[in-house]
């Protein structure tokens, strides 16, 4: 659009870059891998009713989804408009400190607001990681870069299973420390009992330190100064961010609709509700970038049509994003709880199996994700995506249904199934930046990824209405929820073919 080529950033300003993105991806997985591994001891702690245990646990989920859609587009929006470096800092303050804060909860619903905050900044934090990265590192180099985002998020999920399986090893050394540093006995007890749910989720505070070297080291994005020096960012409006409170307001009323405070509502009424929340949310999510487009063009900065381009990319963005996370999260998120139940052992036994479990999906998904992301950079990045979604399909359909004992097979089936079913989050981060221009690149991608969660989390609601369904049968409603991925067959062919272009300006 006329701007000047921005200058190539020092190799030092590079590599702190990426160390800091990798850094907060790392901890975004280990925050999003926490509740999965410790949600059932946690709600046993916190439920007087153990019959609700399964349908809170699946309303926190959809809750985190829910506040990470609305982050990304909250956080993305900020980082446009204030710039890639500061908008990550508060997002990665946000979802630190509000995680630790859930190891103070003491109901099921106390859970629920703080992480539904807690992944406010989650969600941001990935969008303004990749736009920064991409917009720092030089093209050819995008591919590879794209798949180290994916697998850091998955060194998170491995990390927190073998926390939490070195704690129950060690849980006395660490009793002893807690006391040593002036913790009286009976909050140590408290910390440390339920699989220590307590403690694990206080340590997701620690990457709040991360702030200190990104303000020290990590520069902004020349790209995005340059818009900023045009004036292209004064267009964003802050009473614009109202279009982002209702479309976040409508779909927590999805997830009430299908929680266990509303048992007794009609499923007609529900399904209602939730076609409608999700038009409400949708609308709402793309209101701000609307408006800037709209302004932007007034202005003369952008030619007329700019904004049915965006808008119409943001949505297919969301349409392939949403795809890929309804069935992680309505499907292979669940194995850990699963796996456990395959045991017929102690609830010790049952604990390390879902560690284990996590353990081998995690190490899958840090394999897949980078040869994911190398495959679109040298086959294409449409049908890369095309082959994910049927190599996700029989991957999730040959583990759940082709294993019901929990042996080392079933772990190797783990490992392939959490690898192909996680591919696609080496693919979106190259993928999403190239559809969308400078100005509105956090955002854009931000509500691409981001508004797919809350489709996911609508998804992931009905779980456990399938397993009712099919008589309690996880594996069959995990697999019915896996044929998700056969839509994504054919709608990324509406999608742009991008490889070996630099990114738009």
């Amino acid at each position: 659009m006329g701007q000047p080529t921005s200058p190539a950033p020092s190799r030092m300003a590079q590599y702190a870059t990426l160390t800091a993105a990798l850094l907060g991806w790392m901890f975004d997985g280990f925050e999003m891998g926490l509740f999965p591994v410790i949600g059932k001891p946690a709600l046993k702690d916190l439920l007087t009713d153990q019959s609700q245990l399964d349908r809170w646990f699946g309303v926190i989920m959809a809750v985190f989804l829910v506040g990470a859609a609305s982050g990304g587009v909250l956080f993305g929006w900020l980082g446009d408009k204030i710039g890639r470096v500061r908008a990550m800092s508060l997002s990665i303050f946000t979802y630190a400190v509000l995680t630790g804060m859930c190891g103070f909860a003491t109901h099921a619903w106390q859970i629920a607001v703080l992480r539904f905050i807690a992944s406010l900044g989650m969600g941001g934090e990935w969008s303004l990681g990749v736009a920064l990265v991409n917009e720092i590192w030089p093209g050819k180099s995008r591919a590879f870069i794209a798949g180290l985002i994916g697998a850091a998020s998955n060194v998170g999920f491995l990390l927190v299973a073998l926390l939490s399986i070195g704690l129950g090893q060690i849980i006395e050394r660490v009793e002893t420390l807690l006391l040593a540093v002036g913790l009286s006995q009976g909050l140590t007890n408290t910390l440390l009992q339920n699989s220590a749910w307590r403690f694990l989720m206080i340590s997701g505070a620690f990457p709040a330190l991360l702030i200190f070297f990104i303000r020290l080291f990590v520069p902004e994005s020349s790209k995005w100064e340059e818009e900023h020096a045009s004036g292209k960012t004064s267009n964003w409006s802050n009473s614009d961010l109202m279009g982002v409170l209702v479309g976040c307001f409508a779909a927590i009323g999805i997830i009430a609709a299908w929680s266990p405070m509303a048992a007794n509502l009609h499923p007609a009424i529900a399904i209602a509700i939730t076609v409608v929340g999700l038009l409400i949310a949708m609308l709402g999510f793309l209101y701000p970038v609307k408006m800037y487009l709209e302004r932007t063009i007034a202005a003369g900065a952008l030619p007329n049509g700019s904004s049915s381009f965006v808008l119409g990319r943001m949505l297919l963005g969301a349409g392939l994003a949403g795809i890929a996370l309804l069935g992680t999260w309505g499907s292979i998120q669940w194995a850990p709880r699963w796996a456990s139940e395959l045991q017929p052992d102690t609830e010790q036994v049952k604990y390390f199996a879902a560690q284990k479990t996590q353990i081998a999906t995690a190490l899958g998904a840090i394999v897949a994700t980078i040869l994911a992301a190398m495959a679109a950079g040298k086959f294409g990045r449409r049908p890369t995506y095309a082959v994910l979604c049927l190599g996700a399909f029989f991957s999730a359909v040959y583990f759940y249904r082709f294993h019901t004992t929990f042996n080392m097979q079933f772990l190797v089936a783990g490992f392939i199934a959490g690898g192909v079913t996680a591919s696609f989050y080496g693919f979106f981060p190259l993928y999403f930046p190239e559809l969308f221009p400078t100005a509105v690149r956090a955002t854009g991608q931000g509500f691409s990824f981001n508004f797919g969660r809350i489709i996911a989390a609508i998804g992931g609601l009905q779980t456990a209405n399938l397993m009712q369904m099919f008589g309690g049968s996880f594996p069959k409603a995990g697999s019915l929820l896996a044929a998700i991925y056969l839509a994504g067959v054919f709608v990324i062919w509406l999608g742009p073919e991008t490889r070996g272009r630099e990114l738009p300006e």
